[in-house]
């Protein structure tokens, strides 16, 4: 509800600035217009999208074998589909699970992963993608990222409008009321992408605390994901495949985190994921 007011107070500034009169569905229709053809796009092709930008690889049943049959026994256990199964040749250890549905999910792991985690480490982690599967985290992650990227957008799309020129007639022929909307659609462009941003991140962090108990709940023990966490954590090198649009999907945060003490307490604000150490602790009050 407070994106949809975010971006009707948006849209009605734009509309007042540009000389527009309200009513009918005017600049606040085309807004969901436009929410409506990327949510659609964004609903049906967020995998295909997401593995585009991580060049990610189909899975090999034989080079993948270990994999292959983790994903195969756990999606068994858990009563789902198997999902489809994406490599990215890359030795930084991480995953993520994306998709709509878990007719249609995908795991994705990279061959640090592989090649790092001992099978117990890597039924662990894959559990706990699974138990995003499960829950449907993934279609919620899709739909709440397309809402943050919207409100973004029309914040970004007011403001270079607004300072850069292409009002008609600017504020003096808005009246009293026009120039409110604008002041305030000013305030909502800076503010409301932040704040949808933290959001989006706080349901993130919220439900990986839950994936993770999911993860023990399919292998009945949190050891296994305990020392995944802890290896993954410790490994130092960021994953060059990640962005700031797919990083919420891993399982632990793909970006090196700040030796500064402020920035770095300043950053958790913005964190995709809760600390590390916060997650093992409630995975050992479940031992």
């Amino acid at each position: 509800m407070k994106k949809f007011l975010a971006v009707y107070i948006l849209t009605n500034a734009f509309g007042y600035y540009m000389g527009y009169q309200p009513g009918g569905l005017g600049y606040f229709g085309m807004a969901f217009i436009v929410s409506g053809i990327s949510s659609f796009f964004s609903y049906y092709y967020s995998d295909k999208i997401v593995l585009g930008i991580s060049g990610a690889r189909r899975a090999n049943p034989q080079e993948d074998r270990l994999f292959t049959q983790v994903a195969e026994n756990l999606s068994i256990g858990a009563g789902i589909p198997k999902p489809k199964l994406y490599v990215i040749e890359d030795s930084a250890p991480n995953a993520f699970a994306t998709g709509r549905d878990p007719e249609h999910a995908v795991i994705c792991v990279t061959t640090g992963l592989l090649s790092k985690l001992d099978r117990t480490e890597l039924e662990g982690v894959m559990a706990h993608e699974i138990s995003h599967i499960r829950n449907y985290d993934i279609r919620l992650m899709s739909v709440v990222s397309v809402m943050v990227g919207l409100v973004a957008l029309l914040g970004d799309w007011f403001l270079r409008v607004r300072f850069f020129g292409g009002g008609r007639n600017r504020d003096s022929d808005s009246g009293s009321l026009g120039a409110i909307m604008i002041i305030v659609g000013i305030i909502f462009a800076i503010l409301s992408p932040i704040i949808a941003q933290l959001i989006q991140l706080a349901i993130s962090r919220r439900r990986e605390f839950t994936a993770d108990a999911g993860s023990v709940g399919i292998t009945r023990q949190p050891q296994g994901l305990i020392s995944a966490l802890e290896k993954i954590a410790s490994d130092t090198e960021p994953l060059e495949a990640a962005n700031k649009a797919t990083a919420h999907l891993y399982i632990v945060n793909p970006f090196k985190k700040s030796s500064n003490k402020a920035v770095a307490t300043f950053a958790g604000l913005f964190n995709t994921h809760p600390p590390i150490p916060e997650r093992i602790k409630a995975l050992k009050s479940m031992a």
